[in-house]
């Protein structure tokens, strides 16, 4: 069975979709629900998650993921959990660590993220450092990077 809930965000409104057990997709929405969900704790906690994140403080869990994509997608984006909050990297870094020739193949499997903030595709950069392509715009991508830099910069 498929939940989903909605999150009104800073940015703008935010679906989260679960299976029930993970938090399966996490997506900007300018569509309202209007269906009403039984509490699902992994909901519960992207709401906790997305609560602090959005607070300006680095949240000290992760809700369960289970985003569905291909086995080389799914790689990337086990990769983009590792990138420290407050921080940026490259394509070109991530092909590195794991492996891959083609930072190309991986800025495509980062803009296919289902996931977006908890599996952190915004603090991935061009490699000059320049802010390229976020599926939700690139405004959106500088608005996280500097919520995230603000909080690991100063401490709030």
């Amino acid at each position: 069975m498929t939940y989903q809930e909605q999150y009104d965000s800073p940015l703008g409104m935010l679906t989260m979709t679960s299976n029930g057990e993970s938090l399966t997709e996490l997506r900007f929405s300018e569509k309202s629900l209007t269906t009403l969900t039984p509490i699902v704790p992994v909901l519960d906690a992207t709401r906790r998650w997305l609560d602090s994140y959005f607070k300006g403080e680095k949240p000290d869990f992760t809700p369960q993921v289970a985003p569905f994509g291909t086995l080389f997608q799914r790689r990337v984006w086990t990769e983009l959990l590792s990138i420290p909050y407050g921080q940026t990297v490259t394509y070109g870094d991530i092909a590195r660590r794991i492996d891959c020739k083609s930072s190309q193949a991986v800025g495509c499997a980062v803009g296919r993220n289902p996931i977006a903030i908890i599996i952190p595709c915004h603090r991935v950069v061009g490699s000059n450092g320049s802010l390229t392509g976020y599926a939700y715009g690139l405004e959106r991508k500088r608005q996280l990077i500097m919520l995230e830099q603000k909080t690991h910069n100063y401490g709030q």
